[in-house]
């Protein structure tokens, strides 16, 4: 009996945090996306962020373009949930353009699908856990 329930228990308890992990990496991508807007505004000569670190900072955060205390420093630091978040810049200053992926750290395991979103604040979604680009599926 009780191997019949763990049989049925482990997979579901597996898939659920599978689920919650996907849950957060996209209210991770929606947090940076407003991070990054805020950013750019509060420092028009810099525009976006050269990197996802610069919207962090560490405790206590004193507030700087280099050091934003926007976002969790755990999350600047590129991992959360079961993903690492990675930022590509385009390299102008004042930057006009960034993507981030995220992207589960064990396919299958920490978390099923890619995400990537950039300046525009749509978040993508790749269902095989690779490859997402800003031409993949919109997530709804």
């Amino acid at each position: 009996v009780i191997l019949i329930i763990a049989a049925i228990a482990v997979p579901n308890f597996l898939k659920s945090r599978l689920r919650a992990n996907e849950t957060s990496a996209v209210a991770s991508l929606r947090m940076i996306n407003t991070a990054a807007v805020t950013y750019s505004i509060t420092y028009p000569d810099m525009g976006f962020p050269a990197q996802l670190t610069t919207l962090g900072g560490a405790n206590p955060c004193s507030v700087s373009s280099t050091q934003a205390c926007l976002i969790d420093d755990v999350l600047a630091q590129g991992t959360k949930a079961g993903y690492s978040f990675v930022w590509t810049g385009d390299g102008l200053v004042p930057s006009v353009n960034f993507v981030v992926a995220a992207t589960p750290q064990v396919v299958g395991g920490s978390g099923q699908r890619m995400f990537c979103t950039d300046q525009t604040a749509v978040i993508h979604y790749d269902p095989a856990g690779s490859g997402c680009t800003t031409a993949s599926l919109v997530l709804q």
